[in-house]
């Protein structure tokens, strides 16, 4: 596997702050819609490189995903009258099932648009999640041109955008994932974050850095959409011009602005994974 790595500093925890971030009222408010996964140690892999390795067990969410936590948390904190016209989002398949269930727990109508190469087994999945408080409309080959005309429709029908990352609040949501890892296990040398846009490594990385500071916080993304790993080479994000959509979860050509500014204080190193790396399923891990 082809690595590189970059180091960032992470001495300024007054980002968090600045972002007006709390993620134990995220917590409280998610505490009645999402599950809490488990913090699983996997014994293979902990025999296998002579340490202790647990696994957040987000693919067993009630969506499969941690996605749901941010969009919920966003959603939630709109005002009514601002919720009663209608949200928007735009999502390779994780944020939109996220979106969908939201929007049935707070019966309010959504539209989502999503990338025409979206596997059908993910729309049919955003579709069941939103039980008809949803509609879909398949625009674009990547995330970056669904959600240039997602915002588009979202101004034209003067309704409320819920990105998938750059949001303090879907940030903050994002975090809850950390404030779990934590209560469940204090005591960690390494965090491992998968990136795409920036939301979870930037809520997790967050908390991680107030509550335990000597945790080192890896960040990993797909070598064919290096999107973090230009932009803290760069000192700001950059728009990627082609990206591998292999891992459509996290393929994306540009990460957050928000995101990235809280990233490059939190994250201690990035890695890039090749496409032929980044595979999990659990019969071959636990």
């Amino acid at each position: 596997m082809n690595e590189q790595q970059i180091k960032t500093h992470h001495n300024r925890p007054q980002a968090v702050g600045a972002g007006g971030l709390d993620f134990n009222a995220a917590a409280q408010r998610l505490k009645k819609v999402v599950y809490r996964t488990p913090l699983q140690r996997n014994t293979q892999l902990s025999k296998k490189y002579g340490c202790n390795i647990y696994l957040k067990r987000e693919d067993l969410q009630v969506v499969r995903s941690y996605k749901l936590r941010g969009a919920y948390n966003m959603m939630s904190t709109n005002p009514k009258e601002q919720l009663e016209k209608g949200v928007v989002c735009a999502s390779a398949g994780n944020h939109a099932q996220g979106f969908a269930f939201s929007c049935k727990k707070l019966n309010v109508k959504g539209v989502v648009f999503m990338p025409v190469i979206t596997p059908r087994q993910k729309v049919n999945q955003v579709s069941m999640f939103g039980e008809g408080t949803i509609e879909i409309k398949l625009v674009g080959d990547t995330f970056d041109d669904c959600a240039i005309a997602a915002k588009k429709y979202t101004e034209d029908n003067k309704m409320t955008f819920i990105p998938p990352f750059d949001d303090y609040r879907i940030i903050e949501g994002q975090g809850t994932v950390g404030v779990e890892i934590l209560e469940d296990q204090s005591d960690i040398d390494y965090l491992f974050i998968p990136v795409g846009g920036g939301g979870l490594s930037a809520g997790v990385g967050s908390y991680f850095k107030t509550y335990s500071p000597k945790t080192k916080i890896i960040g990993l993304e797909p070598e064919g959409a290096p999107a973090m790993f230009e932009a803290l080479k760069n000192g700001y994000p950059v728009t990627l011009d082609s990206i591998d959509r292999f891992v459509d979860g996290a393929a994306v050509k540009r990460v957050g602005d928000l995101t990235f500014d809280i990233c490059k204080e939190v994250l201690d190193d990035m890695h890039l994974v090749a496409e032929g790396k980044v595979h999990y399923h659990p019969q071959t891990v636990q």
